[in-house]
């Protein structure tokens, strides 16, 4: 099961926090201090696996510590031994796959200005620590749909999205 799921910077502030185990604040802090610490002073050539056995008074024992790092972002996920870690590697390759198609390459500002729709393509993919889907194709599909809802609901975003095409100079 995932325990966690978070996206660190390079300077150390969390983009995204999703716990799906229940922690006071303060060792949510913690964790995420401690998980940046671990995985900012691996070098790039270091495997994307950590087993956290005995060595931390944070994690239980059977935590595996699975990140990536793009750019300027630690994609991290904290999981128990039940998951496979290629799958996690593989499921955060999906979970960035899905996010460049939303946002045509995404940068660590648009999950600043736009983290609502950040945890929607998550939840798509992930509800409860389980995984839901793994195709970035249905995820984008079900994204898109959203969208669409959405300006239905409030037609000032549709009319403000064409005011602004009008706008902007064409290049």
């Amino acid at each position: 099961m995932i325990k966690s799921i978070l996206i660190i910077n390079n300077h150390g502030k969390p983009r995204l926090i999703k716990f799906y185990e229940h922690y006071s604040e303060e060792k949510q802090q913690q964790i995420i201090r401690e998980l940046f610490l671990l995985v900012s002073k691996r070098t790039e050539r270091s495997c994307n696996f950590l087993e956290i056995g005995n060595n931390s008074n944070i994690f239980d024992k059977d935590t595996k510590i699975i990140y990536r790092h793009y750019a300027t972002l630690f994609f991290i996920f904290c999981v128990d031994s039940s998951e496979s870690e290629l799958s996690i590697i593989d499921l955060i390759q999906t979970f960035v796959e899905s996010l460049d198609k939303c946002f045509e390459n995404v940068c660590e500002l648009d999950l600043i200005f736009h983290i609502d729709k950040v945890h929607y393509i998550l939840d798509e993919m992930v509800m409860g620590g389980l995984v839901l889907e793994t195709n970035p194709t249905i995820i984008f599909s079900n994204y898109e749909i959203q969208n669409k809802l959405e300006k239905a609901e409030n037609p000032l975003l549709s009319g403000l999205a064409g005011v602004m095409q009008t706008i902007k100079p064409n290049k």
